[in-house]
């Protein structure tokens, strides 16, 4: 403990004295929040929808066989099974259950939390599967076999870390683990990667690659196309910033690409990704282009990239995949879902429209298979419309394989695009979803401006019954500092100018109020993670424009935050504290440095987890105490387990929504 940081102490995650801190401020603010009848009609109305038969089961197709992992009320940890195409067709598909990790946290008296499976290609009959205690980002690693439906006698097997692992063949795998002192990076990650072969102890693995202390992290890959088998190296140096290696025979040979692209390699092709203005071969393309090149051409001197995509003033590139022949492009215009295939042909590549995007809303492709042939999944909705399950064939026909139910009334209800305008002139987009009779409600701003992810239209039951048909309106502010205008839009909010972030959901707080569809005093607003951050800056920065805050899982302490866990990651975001210079743009937005007992601030509520190994839970500790301390008005809830979704199971994030949806029609009704 110091002068200057009084609560260092409740950064003891476990600790005794931490801990009877937690169960104290949870007491509290469950006696407050969860006494009444309302509560619990709101908590179990959002379980139905959480645990509703009905959902979508989503799937990723594996060789012949679709796999799915689902949760409901009978299996709250979950199953992971497969199906046919045939069967997944049908209203109710007959399952194959792999792994049932309700039965097996049962029997082995562990808190499993489900953190998903690589499968072997081809064949697809071995797993290496990772389970979380109480949903940490670290995991355990077995082996597992999918046609006997049971862990391999002495198969693969990792403790506890946060791994970075992947198949090679039936008998290799490469490993970036904790392989002992000085194998870690600072931010917690593997700094060294290995390749293990079956049968042998982990310490006789060959070292394939070594990062630095400071990078973020190592991994390698192989790929198993047929024809086109390769394998690779990846060096993070930071968030935003990697070195890709092709690893053969004769060694590791480095591509020569700028750090700060995104490249992919699929059969002849290499796909990159600039972050920044790239000039190659006498052409110029911005950030966010999507440039293609032969692969083996490249690796030989070859730099004629053909740009596949550049982004305008209103449209960026969302993300892209392969199916067997074509690459299929997801576009965002204004923060809309737009679908393109491309084909390559023999001296240029065809485009055309692969459709499938709501108004007002998002399509994802939720999976292709590139080994196999042309199928695609396409998951599409809107704030109003519930998800649709469609499959295609490029070329072919589309098929709607699932349909969602919908979970709320949507009649009379409107979705709108307004654009604010913020301190520097930039126009900020903002959705604003209302249903009728919504002036004399409470509206809840959400936003998140970070790491360049984009906020997109999307259905939630959840929010449908515990805000909307309530009378609230909901509003997603699409600030700088995430993607949804391309690389651009991010890196204009980071660092020294991260302040921009701020000042763009500030502007959409005030255009919300200029336009009368709220209040300052009926204006909520949430935020989790780098959300967190964000709300925490507006409370100590802005407390004037909001009624009530909730800050979920949040970073507050910007001046330790790189020595917490995995923080030490996300300094290209924002910083580094101990740099003077940088530390002195960090201080002046910092919430935990900058709260005062003689400010007045809106209501606040703090939720996290104490078991998030990824944005350390003493951020929100010590903020409450502090708060607390100056006697502001803060509620707090901390759960136990959960990770950083702050919840292990449905039932515990219905109960972690509904106390974060109570807390703010409470204040702001």
């Amino acid at each position: 403990m110091t002068v200057e940081d009084p609560y260092l102490w409740l950064e003891d995650v476990t600790g005794d004295e931490a801990l009877d801190w937690v169960r104290s401020r949870n007491a509290e603010t469950l006696d407050v929040l969860t006494a009444g009848e309302r509560f619990g009609q709101l908590r179990d109305s959002i379980r139905e929808v959480l645990d509703a038969g009905g959902r979508i089961p989503y799937v990723v197709r594996r060789g012949p066989r679709l796999y799915n992992f689902w949760q409901d009320a009978e299996h709250p940890r979950g199953l992971w099974r497969r199906t046919t195409l045939e069967e997944y067709r049908t209203a109710e598909p007959e399952w194959e259950i792999l792994l049932d990790v309700d039965a097996l946290a049962a029997a082995e008296d562990e808190n499993w939390v489900w953190k998903g499976a690589a499968v072997l290609r081809p064949g697809h009959r071995l797993g290496l599967i990772q389970l979380s205690r109480g949903g940490a980002d670290a995991t355990v690693v077995r082996e597992f076999d999918l046609d006997a439906h049971e862990f391999v006698p002495d198969g693969y097997s990792l403790p506890e870390a946060k791994h970075r692992i992947g198949w090679i063949d039936q008998d290799r795998i490469y490993v970036g683990t904790d392989f002992g002192p000085g194998t870690l990076t600072t931010a917690g990650y593997a700094r060294i990667v290995k390749e293990w072969q079956r049968g042998t102890p982990i310490e006789e693995a060959v070292t394939v690659f070594e990062g630095k202390p400071d990078d973020v992290g190592v991994m390698a890959s192989h790929d198993p196309t047929e024809g086109f088998e390769r394998d690779f190296a990846y060096r993070w140096l930071d968030f935003y910033r990697t070195e890709y290696f092709a690893r053969t025979p004769a060694g590791l040979t480095k591509l020569d690409l700028p750090q700060d692209v995104n490249a992919s390699v699929h059969r002849e092709w290499l796909l990159v990704q600039p972050r920044s203005a790239w000039t190659v071969n006498g052409a110029e393309h911005p950030a966010g282009s999507l440039l293609a090149i032969d692969y083996d051409a490249f690796m030989a001197g070859a730099r004629d990239f053909t740009a596949l995509f550049t982004p305008d003033a209103h449209t960026s590139l969302d993300y892209y995949t392969w199916t067997r022949h074509h690459l299929l492009l997801a576009t965002l215009h204004d923060v809309k879902s737009e679908l393109r295939v491309l084909t390559p042909g023999p001296e240029d590549w065809a485009e055309a429209e692969l459709g499938g995007a709501p108004e007002f809303g998002s399509a994802q492709i939720v999976d292709t298979e590139p080994d196999v042939d042309d199928e695609y999944l396409v998951d599409s909705s809107s704030y109003l419309q519930p998800s649709t399950l469609t499959r295609g064939v490029v070329g072919g026909d589309v098929e709607t394989l699932k349909q969602a139910p919908s979970f709320f009334d949507p009649a009379g209800m409107e979705v709108s695009q307004y654009f604010a305008t913020s301190d520097d002139g930039t126009k900020i987009p903002y959705f604003v979803v209302r249903p009728p009779g919504a002036e004399d409600g409470p509206t809840l701003l959400y936003g998140y401006g970070g790491f360049e992810v984009s906020l997109t239209p999307a259905y939630s039951g959840s929010i449908g019954r515990a805000w909307l048909t309530r009378g609230g309106t909901y509003v997603v502010a699409n600030i700088r500092g995430g993607g949804e205008y391309g690389p651009e839009w991010h890196t204009q909010a980071v660092k020294a100018n991260r302040h921009r972030a701020y000042e763009d959901f500030a502007a959409v707080a005030r255009d919300l109020v200029a336009r009368g569809i709220t209040t300052k005093e009926r204006l909520g607003i949430q935020g989790g993670s780098n959300g967190g951050l964000l709300m925490g800056v507006m409370l100590t920065t802005y407390p004037e424009l909001f009624g009530a805050i909730v800050c979920q899982v949040p970073l507050l302490d910007l001046k330790r935050y790189h020595l917490l866990l995995a923080g030490a990651s996300w300094m290209a975001e924002w910083g580094d504290p101990d740099v003077p210079e940088e530390w002195a743009w960090i201080s002046k937005y910092s919430p935990y440095q900058n709260v005062s007992a003689d400010a007045k601030y809106p209501p606040i509520l703090f939720v996290t987890s104490t078991r998030d190994d990824r944005v350390h839970p003493g951020h929100a500790r010590k903020m409450a105490a502090r708060m607390i301390e100056q006697g502001h008005d803060v509620e707090y809830y901390e759960n136990i387990e959960g990770g950083h979704g702050a919840a292990a199971d449905n039932e515990q994030l219905a109960f972690r929504s509904a106390v974060a949806y109570e807390f703010l029609w409470s204040k702001l009704s």
